[in-house]
């Protein structure tokens, strides 16, 4: 058997290619948009990717189901019960498919969505005890999917937390101790609370550690589940919907168009979003006006799907030669509308320096000072409220960043505002959305709460 995990960091996202040696068939697993590393692996090994199996309908990444299956051929697979606009193999609860030696087995597995499967894989077809399970969203390492996510499409948390209970006790930790456990999702990712940095465990692992797994009662683990779940981006229900729909294919090789100074003017003019992917210190230092601040060195994607709408244009200014990197990434959340890049943007700024501003940014000994002299500072917390929990600056209003588009009519945007977030990456892209939205006066907190908390503990 072969076995490759891919990880995608800015996603926290795992997909897996599982192939046999002895008859060269292979599935791909949870694959994300942009395919090549799938074809170009496959071709290394031999290998004929026949399968594209999908354990759930994704809602924080745009799956690659669509350009696999255009590439290669091979069959989309989905559980029984799901509904898609694309033809798919649908495969019921213990249905089994052989690749020659090596097995799979598909079972429903419910609870972070309706339609959610987990594939247990056996490596010999004589095998009694399984090599590993792919559990999708349903089991994390060190947690479980979030059942909240289809509550605005039909479906209560509480219906989907039940069937999640069944799923986990039912048809995953029946496994034996040993079986392997490969998640579609590590830290960082929304879609839940506590999940680890490991990208694998065992089931004999997680039934000792796993808070939820270790809840008493079906009772307890609902409650456990639903609560204190993290915001999750304005994307997420975009993106849930987009992944059931016959929609256009990435063409991961071609570039976004160049466009002018003029263009890009013209074009932020009519309603689209300038997008500058460069890090917050380069950004701070000199950038154009209106310009929203999306690090492609962080989880570019995610934030950009949290403080732009998917209806938006965007026009992209990066470090050049990044590109197609920017157009790539954030269509594998299915944002597709880059109508283009600004070429030479440093020699543009120099040429329109009328059109460039800096973006002040305080350290924290330079909060306490601007709190001392502004009696009226605006102080707003982007961190997710589990963060912000653990302390804040006093007199700060937490929005997330992610509710922050929808949420800017709760601040006064004459009034001097400081944004502040753990590190310094969502502050910045905080601050520059305020600007964007009209606010005189915005500083962002260099090294953010991290940074404010050592000078207060010293103080």
């Amino acid at each position: 058997m072969k076995f490759i995990q891919y990880y995608l960091d800015c996603l926290s996202h795992a997909s897996y290619l599982i192939g046999d040696e002895s008859t060269g068939r292979a599935v791909v697993v949870d694959p994300q948009r942009d395919v090549s590393e799938y074809l170009s692996d496959a071709e290394e090994l031999g290998m004929r990717i026949e399968l594209v199996i999908e354990t759930h309908f994704h809602a924080d990444f745009l799956s690659g189901h669509l350009e696999l299956a255009k590439a290669t051929g091979a069959k989309i697979v989905y559980s029984s019960v799901a509904e898609a606009e694309f033809d798919f193999m649908g495969v019921a609860d213990g249905e089994r498919y052989s690749l020659g030696e090596v097995q799979l087995e598909f079972r429903h597995t419910p609870g972070h969505t309706p339609e959610s499967l987990s594939i247990v894989v056996y490596e010999h077809s004589g095998d009694t005890e399984p090599y590993g399970v792919l559990t999708g969203d349903t089991l994390f390492i060190g947690d479980v999917g979030r059942p909240d996510l289809l509550a605005s499409i039909g479906f209560s948390r509480e219906e989907l937390a039940d069937k999640l209970y069944d799923s986990l006790h039912d048809k995953l930790m029946t496994l034996p101790d040993s079986t392997r456990v490969y998640p579609a999702h590590g830290a960082g990712s929304a879609c839940g609370k506590n999940l680890s940095t490991d990208l694998w465990s065992t089931m004999g692992e997680q039934r000792m550690t796993n808070y939820a797994l270790r809840a008493p009662d079906k009772a307890t683990f609902m409650d456990l589940v639903t609560a204190n779940q993290p915001p999750a981006p304005g994307y997420f229900v975009y993106d849930a919907i987009l992944n059931r729909k016959d929609r256009d294919l990435l063409d991961e090789t071609k570039p976004p168009r160049s466009m002018t100074y003029a263009e890009v003017r013209a074009a932020v003019a009519g309603g689209a979003v300038l997008v500058d992917g460069r890090a917050p210190e380069e950004f701070a230092l000199g950038h154009l006006r209106g310009a929203v601040n999306i690090g492609l060195d962080g989880r570019y994607a995610e934030f950009a799907g949290s403080v732009v709408k998917p209806d938006n244009d965007i026009v992209l200014m990066t470090e050049p030669g990044q590109e197609l990197e920017g157009k790539n990434r954030l269509a594998r959340i299915g944002f597709d509308r880059v109508i283009g890049y600004l070429a030479a943007p440093y020699e543009v700024m120099f040429t329109h320096r009328d059109d460039v501003e800096v973006a002040s940014r305080l350290t924290a000994s330079g909060l306490g000072d601007r709190i001392a002299e502004v009696p009226e500072l605006q102080l707003v917390d982007v961190r997710n409220p589990g963060e912000a929990a653990a302390g804040m600056v006093s007199g700060a209003v937490n929005i997330p960043v992610g509710q922050l588009p929808d949420r800017v009519g709760e601040l006064n945007p004459h009034k001097p505002t400081v944004v502040y977030c753990a590190g310094g990456y969502r502050s910045s892209v905080a601050a520059s959305l305020l600007r964007n939205r009209g606010f005189d006066d915005v500083s962002d907190l260099l090294g953010g709460y991290t940074a404010w908390d050592d000078v207060v503990q010293k103080a």
